[in-house]
């Protein structure tokens, strides 16, 4: 699997990272100006997030909760099982990498949220989402 590089930026883009427990997430978003539509005032990015197991328990990805907060404050929460359609199945160092996205109807705003996750011996626990930032280019940036 292609690893994200920690602690850079990709063609500007900040990487947020936040470590649960043993789990660490980390997260790359894209303003995608291809998708967008500014004369309806909607705005799409697409972002990668990487999940990897540093822990000795194989865990499975059950389901997940994002907080997607536009510029105006208006928050719209997002649950659903797994992830891309899937419920990937970390084993102990290993890391399961997948490609999304979110629409706004301003130019900038944050994602957060959480992962359920399923030990195999039946426990649940949840992940953090770290707090990221959906900025268009040039637009005042609502994180760093």
């Amino acid at each position: 699997m292609n690893r994200i590089p920690r602690r850079t930026k990709s063609r500007g883009s900040p990487i947020y990272e936040k470590k649960t427990g043993d789990i660490l997430v980390r997260v790359l978003s894209e303003y995608l100006p291809e998708e967008s539509e500014p004369e309806n005032s909607l705005y799409y990015w697409g972002y990668t997030v990487e999940i990897e197991n540093h822990g000795t328990d194989t865990v499975t990805l059950m389901s997940r909760h994002w907080v997607i907060t536009d510029a105006l404050n208006q928050i719209n929460e997002v649950k659903g099982d797994g992830v891309v359609g899937e419920q990937p199945v970390l084993k102990p160092r290993e890391a399961y990498r997948y490609t999304s996205g979110s629409a706004l109807r301003t130019t900038s705003g944050t994602m957060h949220g959480t992962y359920q996750m399923l030990i195999q011996d039946g426990g649940q626990f949840d992940v953090e989402i770290p707090l990221f930032s959906l900025d268009l280019p040039g637009a005042r940036k609502v994180l760093n």
